[in-house]
């Protein structure tokens, strides 16, 4: 295990100590800032690394979004033999190279990050080097205090008061966070689907309190680093997702109905034209805008 290990430990707090040095002439060695920081800064790292990962997950829920037709009729044809829809299912996925798991891959792929960070922080309140935090990188990070909380302290590991309120307040970032990222995409990125019976509507439901509540439960054993981390990749999340749904959102959806109306309001479909009648008295009629003319220039 130690072999597989090894370099994710290295891979990470390499990382980390890149960023902890260039950092240390603005902030100091010692810093709590430099080390969130430095912890944050892994998060922008890793998540430009897996921006072709989120951009083949937009694909695929949206060519998700498209077969539900064919969903629908697959699970009409076959509602009394689950094995039957369940392989044509699959085979229908397969025939348009999708994946109704595609939702999960940023996750599950910054699960190995995840865990290296989780021990390589929990060594540190243990005094045990992993990877490159060792010597007098780790004698700084055990004095690093992020609001007065060490970094590598939890809420069940430490009985100081300013720990818990420190750890208390960054789950509940991290859970809601999660929560409106979820519920971000569910109301303004999907089509309006109907809900019975609905594969990947009841997916996204699942997800919607799941894993706020995963996280709640769970992030009472994470350090104060591990949750500077997931509390960024969290913001991470929701803004990358936000500026998709304002700039490029899914056919259908309200997003994309919102962009639409915005932008046949910008080019002005109708505007309105005064016609004085012989009264002296104006009429506005509404019709199409009129491009103004470019004056001839004059021989």
């Amino acid at each position: 295990m130690g072999a597989i290990l090894n370099p994710l430990y290295s891979l990470v707090s390499g990382v980390i100590i890149l960023f902890h040095k260039a950092l240390t002439p603005i902030f100091g060695k010692d810093s709590g800032v430099t080390w969130a920081l430095s912890i944050m800064g892994l998060v922008v790292l890793i998540r430009i690394i897996l921006i072709p990962l989120f951009v083949k997950q937009i694909k695929s829920q949206r060519a998700l979004t498209a077969l539900q037709p064919h969903m629908k009729e697959i699970q009409k044809k076959y509602k009394d033999d689950r094995q039957k829809q369940s392989e044509e299912m699959m085979k229908l996925y397969k025939e348009h190279k999708t994946n109704p798991l595609a939702s999960c891959f940023p996750i599950l792929a910054q699960a190995p990050i995840f865990f290296s960070l989780f021990t390589v922080l929990n060594g540190i309140a243990k005094n045990k080097p992993h990877g490159y935090l060792k010597g007098e990188y780790l004698t700084s990070a055990a004095q690093a205090k992020f609001f007065g909380a060490s970094i590598s302290q939890s809420f069940l590991g430490s009985p100081e008061t300013t720990v818990k309120i420190v750890t208390v307040i960054l789950i509940f970032i991290m859970s809601a966070t999660t929560f409106t990222t979820q519920r971000q995409l569910m109301t303004k990125g999907m089509p309006k689907m109907d809900s019975s019976n609905n594969m990947m509507l009841q997916q996204q439901k699942i997800m919607l309190y799941a894993f706020p509540l995963i996280f709640a439960i769970s992030g009472v054993n994470f350090p104060v680093g591990v949750l500077i981390y997931w509390s960024t990749t969290n913001f991470w999340t929701w803004g990358q997702q936000f500026y998709v749904i304002k700039r490029n959102p899914t056919p259908g959806s309200p997003a994309y109905e919102e962009l639409q109306r915005k932008r046949a309001k910008h080019d002005g479909v109708e505007g309105t034209t005064t016609t004085e009648n012989s009264d002296g008295t104006t009429i506005e009629e509404k019709g199409q805008r009129q491009q103004p003319k470019k004056k001839k220039k004059k021989k």
